[in-house]
C-alpha cells in the first residue's frame, strides 16, 4: 500500500459524515493497567458489550497485543474479527486512520501523527510510539493507499464533520501547546481543509469540563447530520459546564456550514457529575508518566460520545436518570435508527468513552 505525497482535497477525496454508510469498525483492545482497573478486566467487558452492540450493524474488528489474543478471541463473539495490531492504550479513535472516499468508489487513509494528546507537554502518557503506527496498520488491513502527516499532529475525537465541507472542532484542543504549537490558528484550518476537503471550520471554545483530552469535539458536539448539531448541555447554572456549553450554543446557533444553512442545535442533556470512588481508584497502577485516577475527581461524562453505526446508535449509560432521557432525545434524532445504550462507566473510567474507542471505515 503506498503512502501518497498529496492530498484528499488535490486528490478529490472527502472525509464523509459519520452517519453515511460504513463498512465496518475498528476497536483496540484495553488492557493497561496504569489506566484501566484491575489489570483491564472490567473495562475489556465493557469493551466486548460495545463490540457487540455495534456487530448488529456492521462488521467489527477489534486489534489487540499479542498477549491479549487468546482472551479477547474468547471474550468476544465468533462473528467479531480479532487482529493483532499492537499499541500502547485502546483509544483507536485517537490514534487510528481517518479515512476519506470519493465518487469512484475509491478508499483512502488519512495518517495523522499521534503524541498522547499533547506530547511532552501535556500528553497522557508515554511512550506512544506503538499507537502511532495503528493508522498505518489499519490502511494495511484495509488494503487503502494512505497520506501520512509527519509534522502535524490531530486526534480523531478532537473532529466532527457533515460530509458536505464543515467541521467542528475545539480551540481548547488544536490550540492546545502540546499539539502543534509552530502553526497559527489560520495554519491549522489550511492543512484541515487541504487534507479533509473541507470549505468551512466551525471553532467551538471548550470541551466537557476536565476533559483530558484538552476538551475533544467528540465528547460534547456533534452532527446528526448536515445542519444539525447534538449539543451537551446542563441547566444547572453552578455547574462550570453551563458556562461551556452555553458559549458553544451561541457560536453553534449565530453559524452557517459549508452550504449557508444555519446550524440547528438539540441539547443533549448531561448526567450528574461522575467521580472516581475509592475502589475505582485503588484498581489503577500508579506510574509515573502516566496519568493518575484519584479517588473524587470528576470525570467527562458525556452522551454525546455516542457512535453511529449503520443503522444503529450505540450511546453510553451511566446508571443516572439522565440515561433515559438521553436515549429518547436519540431515539427523536435518529427516528431510522435503533438506539442502544451500553454501560459504559469503565470506559469513562479510563478517559473516554464509545466514540472514542470506535473508528468506523467508510463504505467507499
Amino acid at each position: 500500500m503506498k503512502t501518497l505525497d498529496s492530498t484528499a482535497k488535490k486528490d478529490g477525496y472527502r472525509m464523509p459524515g459519520e452517519f453515511e454508510e460504513h463498512k465496518g469498525t475498528y476497536i483496540l483492545w484495553p488492557q493497561r493497567p496504569d489506566n484501566w482497573r484491575n489489570g483491564g478486566k472490567p473495562a475489556q467487558r465493557a469493551f466486548t458489550d460495545v463490540a457487540k452492540a455495534i456487530s448488529e450493524f456492521e462488521h467489527v474488528t477489534v486489534g489487540v497485543n499479542d498477549d491479549q489474543y487468546e482472551n479477547a478471541r474468547n471474550m468476544l463473539p465468533d462473528d467479531i474479527e480479532v487482529v493483532e495490531i499492537s499499541n500502547d492504550d485502546s483509544w483507536i479513535r485517537d490514534c487510528g486512520a481517518t479515512f476519506v472516499k470519493n465518487d469512484q468508489g475509491g478508499l483512502r487513509a488519512i495518517d495523522w501523527t499521534f503524541n498522547s494528546w499533547g506530547g511532552l507537554v501535556d500528553g497522557l502518557y508515554f511512550p506512544w510510539d506503538k499507537d502511532d503506527k495503528v493508522a498505518q496498520k489499519m490502511s494495511e488491513i484495509e488494503r487503502v493507499d494512505r497520506y501520512r502527516l509527519d509534522d502535524f499532529v490531530l486526534e480523531g475525537g478532537s473532529i466532527h464533520v457533515d460530509g458536505e465541507g464543515t467541521l467542528i472542532t475545539t480551540e481548547e484542543c488544536l490550540l492546545s501547546a502540546g499539539r502543534n504549537p509552530q502553526l497559527s490558528k489560520g495554519q491549522i484550518e489550511e492543512i484541515l481543509k487541504e487534507n479533509l476537503n473541507l470549505k468551512k471550520i466551525i471553532w467551538l471554545k471548550r470541551g466537557i469540563y476536565l476533559d483530558e483530552t484538552n476538551g475533544h469535539v467528540d465528547n460534547i458536539a456533534n452532527f446528526v447530520k448536515p445542519g444539525l448539531v447534538a449539543l451537551a448541555w446542563t441547566d444547572d447554572k453552578n455547574d462550570p459546564q453551563y458556562e461551556i456549553s452555553k458559549e458553544n450554543l451561541d457560536i453553534l446557533e449565530s453559524a452557517t456550514d459549508a452550504r449557508g444553512r444555519k446550524i440547528q442545535v438539540v441539547k443533549l442533556v448531561l448526567p450528574k457529575p461522575v467521580t472516581i470512588t475509592s475502589t475505582e481508584s485503588k484498581g489503577v497502577d500508579a506510574i509515573n508518566g502516566s496519568q493518575p485516577r484519584t479517588e473524587g475527581e470528576r470525570l467527562a461524562a458525556s452522551y454525546v460520545n455516542y457512535y453511529t453505526a449503520n443503522g444503529g446508535i450505540i450511546f453510553p449509560l451511566f446508571g443516572d436518570p439522565a440515561d433515559k432521557i438521553a436515549g429518547q432525545t436519540l431515539e427523536n434524532l435518529y427516528p431510522n435508527r435503533k438506539v442502544v445504550g451500553v454501560s459504559a462507566r469503565e470506559i469513562l473510567l479510563g478517559g473516554g468513552n464509545i466514540h472514542c474507542i470506535t473508528q468506523q471505515i467508510p463504505k467507499a
